[in-house]
């Protein structure tokens, strides 16, 4: 019996050794392979080609690395020309490192024109404090009441069924309960008469029409009448009325103002080539709207003095022109970077010096608008220059404002009328169509509610071609969208000031709503009066499109979204297009229209046609950015093709199943290749798209 046990025992352990021995086998066996899939998964995805030649190690991210996007260098994927050749590689090497450096110094800068401009917020909350002190102190010797303001008290009737009154606070108000109403429709009509000394002159009536989802609003702006347009007329158009069919451009008596204006300018003799650049190629295109309305050199005129004045202001205009021309002529190198980043540079450590010294604070906001907008108005979509986002430059304009106390400001025009300060009407643009860019509220919404309220002007009309009532109510849009994105306000309550916002639309509507050439049938030139008025129909049928997007549910493919769609693409062909034209000044509307159009509709044909016809106009600024925005979320929303798994040098080079019309007005629908799978078109907004690709853009 031992000796039998001991047998087992032995036979046991050799069949515990041949398990363990095929174990070991199977688990070696196992980790041969996965090195083996390892070596093979390397072979196959080696990185960006930037990476490879820092010899640093790539994430694979797209559409660029981390280590790039952190550098701020051009990430590429698909094999580049410079790869070619060793002295090739090691010209982009230095090219790379001399990148790194600027973009270190610009972060630098960066750091220092932050400093400032919390600085800046400080004073003016400081301030700010200190004004709402000594109010609450005058209330209380007032009032025996104790209290802020009027927030304690009722409200009244007018208050709680005004939508957007200026009781609320923003960003947000309080939810409005409207009760149970019967649906209903009221005609009202209203009467005015004007008198001249006790004389009448004229009689004018309207008839509007409530309706529907809610009662009455009692603030409700009244429609315009044609006597209302005589500010505007005495203000900012000549007798004729009329203006040359190119404004700003090739007026030989302009351009001989221009170079005896800036003639005198102090500029080294290295930087005198971009002040004339930016004198004779980028001064004529920063406001083409407002050089129609006043035709002839006076912005032109106020610019070049600022740039004489205002070095902040001075080296930001060479740095646009720099970047303007990098961008038109195609030149590309160290020397035109570093021209670009030198003077953004100085513009920064200007604007630094000036805000610790906190004096010229009309020079320091002039400077900073100039940084938002003029940019806009140059720059390819892939610039990768580091530089400050506009919205942070924004916050010291807010502040300026706020110290200024330039939303009540009132400056004399020509004709001893009363005018908003430029540098706030250039404020109220950025500031309103900058909010949508955001789905924020914009800084000043109160101020542009109470101006449309009162029926005052902030010079929108003349600046940028929109009416100022129509960029209101954009404000208010915004506002609610804030609103809804914060969950502050239900379905109902959205539905209910939706229709609110959509009559006091309709009010905005002109007697004769009929669009009409802009150019002048006997003489062939431009008439600014009709042209602003085409602009802002085309402005109001965006911002209806943009409310309506508000609604729980809403959808590009809904017949009535397509139907404000193709009504701007018809009401596009009133207004003059080309190299010329005012396509660029129609960004923030076209934006809005591409979004919610379906890949059928013809506004994208349109769209691509109109784009062809601006030569390379359309290929930077704010137009060119619009247009890489919409291809891309057009590439994400209109069902693209999945491609079978390929190597990282294939991927930029594949065609997407899509109906996004190129340059040329061809559209892309390549047949579907075998053993691909269609995947489901993703629900996003443009803004994601946006944030998605890291994408600070202003489109206005």
């Amino acid at each position: 019996m031992p000796t039998s046990k001991n047998s087992n025992a032995l036979s046991a352990k050799a069949m515990g050794a041949s398990a363990s021995e095929r174990s070991s086998s199977v688990h070696n066996n196992g980790q041969s392979r996965d090195k083996a899939d390892t070596k093979a998964h390397k072979r196959s995805r080696s990185g960006c080609f930037t990476c490879r030649l820092r010899r640093k190690k790539c994430d694979e991210g797209h559409p660029a690395c981390k280590a790039c996007t952190n550098l701020n260098v051009k990430c590429e994927y698909k094999r580049p020309m410079w790869w070619a050749s060793a002295e090739q590689r090691k010209m982009q090497k230095e090219r790379i490192k001399n990148k790194i450096k600027q973009t270190k110094s610009m972060e630098r800068s960066n750091a220092q024109h932050g400093e400032c401009i919390g600085s800046l917020t400080l004073r003016s909350i400081n301030c700010s404090n200190t004004h709402a002190s000594k109010d609450i102190r005058a209330q209380a010797m007032s009032s025996p009441s104790p209290g802020i303001g009027d927030f304690n008290r009722p409200f009244t009737t007018d208050q709680l069924e005004a939508p957007f009154g200026p009781h609320f606070a923003t960003p947000g108000f309080v939810p409005i309960s409207y009760g149970h109403y019967a649906p209903y429709e009221v005609d009202v009509k209203t009467e005015r008469q004007t008198f001249v000394n006790d004389v009448p002159l004229r009689q004018d009536s309207s008839i509007s029409t409530f309706s529907a989802m809610g009662p009455p609003k009692l603030q409700a702006t009244l429609p315009t009448f044609p006597a209302d347009e005589w500010f505007q007329e005495d203000c900012f158009t000549s007798p004729q009325g009329y203006a040359a069919v190119e404004p700003a451009f090739g007026a030989q008596n302009v351009g001989q103002t221009y170079a005896s204006l800036h003639a005198n300018i102090p500029v080294d003799d290295y930087d005198r080539p971009l002040l004339d650049h930016f004198v004779d190629n980028v001064l004529r295109m920063i406001f083409p709207i407002l050089e129609v309305h006043q035709q002839g050199s006076a912005r032109a005129r106020a610019v070049l003095q600022s740039l004489e004045a205002n070095k902040s202001y001075f080296h930001c205009c060479l740095s646009v022109a720099a970047i303007h021309l990098k961008t038109t002529t195609g030149l590309t190198g160290d020397q035109i970077d570093h021209d670009i980043m030198r003077h953004r540079y100085e513009a920064i450590s200007e604007l630094c010096q000036a805000l610790n010294r906190d004096t010229d604070h009309e020079h320091i906001l002039d400077a900073t608008l100039a940084m938002i907008f003029f940019h806009c108005s140059v720059g390819a979509p892939d610039d990768y220059l580091p530089d400050i986002p506009w919205n942070d430059h924004f916050q010291a304009v807010t502040n300026l404002v706020d110290k200024l106390d330039l939303t009540k400001s009132l400056v004399p025009c020509g004709t001893g009328y009363m005018v908003p300060p430029f540098s706030m009407s250039l404020t109220s643009w950025i500031d309103i169509l900058g909010s949508t860019m955001l789905g924020k509220t914009p800084q000043f919404a109160h101020s542009y509610r109470d101006k449309h309220l009162s029926g005052t002007s902030s010079g929108l009309r003349e600046l940028m071609g929109c009416d100022d009532r129509v960029m209101y109510l954009i404000s208010e849009i915004a506002c609610l969208e804030s609103l809804k994105a914060e969950g502050r306000v239900d379905s109902i309550t959205i539905c209910n000031h939706v229709s609110a916002l959509g009559n006091q639309l309709e009010y905005t509507e002109p007697a004769n709503p009929a669009l009409e050439s802009p150019y002048s049938p006997t003489t062939g030139a431009m008439r600014p009066e009709v042209l602003t008025k085409n602009m802002t129909a085309v402005y109001r049928i965006a911002a209806r499109i943009y409310l309506c997007s508000l609604i729980p549910g809403a959808d590009r493919t809904q017949t009535s979204t397509s139907n404000l769609v193709a009504a701007i693409a018809d009401a596009l062909a009133y207004i003059p297009t080309g190299p010329y034209g005012f396509d660029r000044s129609l960004v923030w509307p076209l934006l809005i229209a591409g979004a919610f159009s379906t890949p059928t509709c013809p506004f994208r044909q349109i769209l691509a046609e109109r784009s062809a016809s601006m030569g390379e106009l359309a290929d930077f600024g704010s137009f060119g950015r619009m247009f890489q925005l919409l291809t891309e979320y057009w590439r994400l929303t209109d069902d693209p093709v999945d491609a079978p798994a390929m190597s990282q040098d294939a991927i930029p080079d594949m065609t997407y199943q899509s109906s996004v019309p190129n340059v040329e007005g061809t559209q892309y629908s390549p047949s579907q290749p075998s053993g691909m799978r269609e995947i489901k078109k993703q629900h996003v907004h443009w803004r994601d798209v946006m944030n998605r690709n890291g994408w600070r853009y202003l489109l206005i």
